[in-house]
């Protein structure tokens, strides 16, 4: 796979504090669920975590949408629902990327049902190259016109989250 950086380390990181502060000042004297969704949000959600200045639970959902391809198959499956009780309850939907916006439509019915009082998102990257919902993200780390990414949680068939940076790749099939 050829890759070329996209956003470094540092720029990530002063990005996600940004972030971190306006959550804080969003939600204070509010209790907060941060819901990250698996697999490619848990960088994003232990550094975002850590640089929000409140009380939070955390929790995680997994859907399945991709498999191995680089497109989503349209067919969203939940495989591991959130293990805590959210009625009533601030959920903060955290994501690496939010692309055709099909998974976080499906997951904002998903919660509504479960009956929280609020659910936004923040997103590391909002793309809206194949932008099928109409998905807002409340809180986004940077805006991305197209392109296939990786690193930072960001994957291709589950590889390449480990690199410290987001790269624009390109798949050798």
């Amino acid at each position: 796979m050829e890759k070329e950086i996209v956003f470094s380390s540092q720029e990530i990181a002063e990005r996600v504090q940004e972030l971190g502060q306006k959550i804080t000042t969003d939600y204070k004297d509010r209790p907060l669920v941060l819901i990250g969704v698996l697999n490619g949000a848990f960088v994003f959600l232990a550094d975002l975590a850590r640089a929000i200045d409140l009380p939070v639970v955390i929790d995680f959902i997994r859907v399945a949408s991709y498999g191995d391809a680089t497109t989503t198959s349209g067919t969203i499956r939940l495989t591991k629902p959130p293990e805590i009780d959210l009625s009533g309850k601030d959920i903060l939907l955290v994501e690496d990327i939010v692309d055709t916006g099909t998974t976080l439509a499906w997951l904002r019915q998903y919660f509504k049902e479960h009956q929280v009082a609020s659910v936004r998102i923040c997103a590391l990257i909002d793309k809206h190259e194949r932008r099928e919902a109409d998905v807002v993200v409340d809180y986004s780390g940077f805006k991305v016109t197209k392109g296939f990414l990786i690193g930072y949680g960001l994957d291709h068939a589950e590889q390449f989250r480990n690199l410290p940076a987001i790269y624009s790749g390109v798949v050798d099939e």
